[in-house]
């Protein structure tokens, strides 16, 4: 693969409780990404251990021997297929604490080689979940991507610091499934990632659970804003998206972002004193 050129392929279905169904779902995307010739594939948030606090109310009894075991197997099939993973789980801590909510990253031989934990969690992930703290990042094809997940979108300060970084692409998983219907995610949630595109200039993976009913599909934003690819609500299935950095998009923010990044909020070349500017109640 030319540098600068990732395929992603972004996938979505109705994440439960049953660990082995999550993990059967998981495997045939993976072929199926294979023979797609994707580099990468990208889950849903909690992907395989289904999500606390809704797919279940808590971690009393929860079998973790079986998370582990079909974690195993994700992996040895990424080995086996050449694949990058990016895969939603749970971590377990040691007791007293609370686990993480967790994407693995697993490389093309089958090996975690890093684990992005949920920074930002709601209040009623903190009932039953441990916030991270650090950022994931790692590069494919000369394609720099970090991890993010669903709440952490919230807060653009993650997103100025990831530009800075110098990241490119964000592989960004959500749960916002199993709702009532429409909600005021349906209006945000794929609008707010696509101003942190426009105004980070990031390509975004985003990849949603389908469990009936989920406000909005998974989709892929390249870095002007704009959604390009995107997957029918409510029904599992997968998009292969490219990622390229040869192209060039309008943003009207070269030049000045890093001024603001740098704390000047204007982009005035020097300051004037002009008496009719410092005058601001008359004509």
């Amino acid at each position: 693969m030319a540098a600068g050129i990732l395929k992603v392929a972004t996938c979505q279905f109705a994440v439960g409780r049953y660990i082995k169904r999550n993990s059967r779902t998981i495997c045939e995307f993976l072929r199926k990404a294979a023979r797609a010739k994707a580099d990468i594939v990208h889950f849903s948030e909690c992907a395989l251990s289904g999500y606390v606090g809704t797919d279940f109310p808590n971690f009393k009894g929860y079998d973790w021997e079986l998370l582990r075991q079909e974690t195993k197997k994700v992996m040895a099939l990424a080995g086996e297929l050449g694949l990058w993973v990016v895969l939603g789980s749970t971590h377990r801590l040691t007791g007293p604490n609370k686990p993480h909510n967790s994407l693995y990253l697993i490389n093309p031989k089958g090996k975690i080689v890093d684990r992005y934990d949920k920074r930002f969690c709601t209040p009623g992930d903190l009932r039953r979940l441990t916030p991270g703290k650090r950022f994931v990042n790692f590069t494919i094809n000369g394609v720099k991507c970090s991890l993010l997940i669903c709440f952490d979108l919230r807060f653009p300060e993650l997103y100025r610091e990831l530009y800075s970084q110098g990241v490119n692409c964000i592989l960004q998983s959500f749960y916002n499934a199993r709702q009532k219907g429409p909600s005021v995610h349906t209006h945000i949630m794929r609008q707010t990632m696509q101003c942190r595109a426009a105004t980070n200039n990031f390509w975004v993976s985003m990849s949603n659970s389908s469990g009936y009913y989920s406000p909005y599909p998974s989709c892929f934003i390249q870095a002007d804003g704009v959604i390009i690819n995107q997957l029918r609500s409510n029904r599992p299935g997968m998009i292969v998206s490219t990622v390229d950095l040869n192209r060039k998009f309008y943003d009207p923010m070269v030049g000045f972002r890093e001024t603001a990044i740098a704390g000047k909020l204007n982009n005035a070349a020097e300051t004037i004193d002009d008496p009719r500017s410092r005058k601001r109640t008359s004509l």
